[in-house]
């Protein structure tokens, strides 16, 4: 018999622009914070910790997890893993301490996502044209491999509106409303409560909102803005979700210690990730919403109370929400990577999140993310009360 995985906590670190309020804070700092006050904030003695599980995308390499778990004061006894899946990471990361749960190799995981873009390394290759010790600078690791093309993420997007219609009017709208349900949110006060405050640049102020939202920013403006991907195309600035420093950390335990703990939460139920032609990445959250629907039809898309779904770019969440018949008004509700930034590693943890203090008891959540390479994680929760 299987053991419930119960999300017990969640919190975040304010999302900044590139090189903006964090860029101070590497991600080993923001991920050691969002894990010290996650654990502080679930009430359980941090040696109790079974494992620190981090998702990063664009690091330097080597365990961050252990790294991170040892700067937030955790035992030496607490170990720590790192993964990478890209945008998807943050979200495998919690599906993957859910199943260990249930699988019985512990009681009580963290689990987060990061990515600090602004003091990500500088990528660099031997270049046969600058001499034996030269160097030749790249932006990104390839994404696919095996001879099939590697696009980028914005060039993908731009492909897939094309593909499936979705006129610029129509991102550009969705866009907008990004920004402008973060932005309600923040000014709300509805984000204030799950943000982990960090330390300013310098000795300088504490940083406690999210950068990222512009008010303003709506469909008019959006639609001044140029393609960035070819002349004619409809991806620009705008309608892409803005590149981001910060950190999510999940609590994950089994329903016998959440119980104990006196903390309901939000009740793991199934999740699959799945691959997809590369160049059709943008879809691979399609592919993954169906694959799960397959093997329990309750965890049909459809059914959800809310989705929380990574917004890469606009063509690519209007694209899925079409395939899925998602209703726009339970996408989302408090905006997503467009308007709050997009921490690559980040950002699927960030879906967990805000499932965990949306749903109302009784009500279910889909988290979706589509990846980079061609492939995508869909997973669903309950939330639960005792």
């Amino acid at each position: 018999m299987t053991t419930t995985a119960v999300v017990v906590e969640a919190v975040r670190t304010p999302f900044a622009r590139l090189d903006g309020a964090l860029a101070h804070l590497d991600a080993q700092a923001l991920a050691a914070l969002a894990v010290r006050e996650a654990v502080a904030r679930a009430g359980v003695a941090p040696g109790d910790v079974d494992d620190v599980l981090v998702a990063h995308a664009a690091g330097p390499g080597g365990n961050l997890a252990r790294l991170a778990a040892l700067d937030a004061g955790l035992p030496a006894s607490v170990p720590g893993l790192t993964l990478d899946r890209q945008c998807g990471g943050g979200l495998d990361a919690v599906t993957l301490a859910c199943r260990l749960i249930a699988a019985g190799a512990g009681e009580l995981y963290v689990a987060v996502g990061v990515d600090s873009a602004s003091t990500s390394p500088l990528r660099a290759e031997a270049s046969r044209d600058a001499g034996a010790h030269g160097r030749g600078f790249f932006p990104r690791r390839a994404f696919s491999a095996g001879g099939w093309d590697d696009p980028g993420m914005a060039e993908a997007a731009d492909d897939l509106a094309a593909a499936r219609a979705i006129p610029r009017a129509r991102q550009d709208a969705y866009a907008a409303a990004s920004h402008a349900r973060a932005s309600a949110s923040a000014s709300g006060g509805e984000f204030d409560a799950e943000i982990v405050p960090c330390p300013g640049r310098d000795g300088g102020a504490t940083v406690t909102r999210d950068e990222c939202p512009r008010a303003t920013l709506d469909a008019a403006r959006c639609a001044r803005m140029p393609p960035v991907v070819r002349p004619g195309g409809t991806v620009t600035a705008a309608n892409a979700s803005q590149i981001a420093d910060g950190a999510v950390a999940v609590v994950v335990a089994a329903e016998g210690r959440a119980r104990a703990l006196g903390r309901g939460g939000l009740a793991f139920r199934d999740s699959v990730t799945v691959g997809v032609p590369p160049p059709e990445c943008g879809l691979g959250a399609v592919a993954a919403a169906r694959a799960l629907a397959t093997r329990d039809p309750r965890h049909e898309a459809r059914a959800a109370h809310q989705v929380a779904m990574t917004e890469a770019f606009a063509a690519q969440v209007l694209a899925t929400a079409d395939d899925l018949q998602l209703d726009p008004a339970r996408l989302n509700p408090r905006g997503g990577a467009i308007g709050l930034g997009h921490p690559w590693g980040a950002s699927g943890a960030m879906q967990v999140l805000r499932l965990w203090r949306d749903l109302a008891p009784g009500h279910e959540g889909l988290a979706l993310a589509a990846i980079a390479g061609g492939m995508g994680v869909a997973a669903w929760f309950a939330a639960v009360t005792w």
